[in-house]
């Protein structure tokens, strides 16, 4: 299984090596015209609740198709998860009870996460 992984992703693995995301600062939810839209602040969190991934090291077309590439990595292990224009980028929604194995699948192929830091001094 892991050679036609290899086999498929071929040039792929080396474009995705150079990718870093970040998550975005809110949780959403599916709205209207299955786009997601955010979470309320206050509002009770649910199973139903989704987290967005954009990247970081890539913009445009070249986005586009990364990210499109994060999709498939991630539906190889049966995890459910779509690409959705997003404030004019590509970004990467997954459940909310998903982002861990997300991450980790994401590690795993050489993605790089951006993670935010709280209470450094100044």
């Amino acid at each position: 299984m892991m050679i036609a992984s290899d086999t498929v992703w071929g040039v792929g693995v080396n474009r995705l090596q150079h990718s870093v995301v970040h998550r975005l600062p809110q949780h959403y939810r599916w709205g209207a015209e299955n786009r997601p839209e955010p979470h309320l602040p206050g509002s009770a969190e649910t199973e139903s609740d989704l987290v967005g991934l954009s990247l970081l090291s890539h913009q445009g077309r070249q986005a586009w198709d990364i990210m499109q590439m994060l999709k498939e990595a991630l539906a190889e292990i049966q995890l459910d998860c779509s690409v959705v224009e997003w404030e004019g980028e590509p970004c990467l929604f997954v459940a909310r009870n998903d982002e861990c194995t997300t991450t980790c699948r994401l590690k795993n192929f050489g993605v790089g996460i951006a993670e935010t830091f709280n209470n450094i001094p100044a």
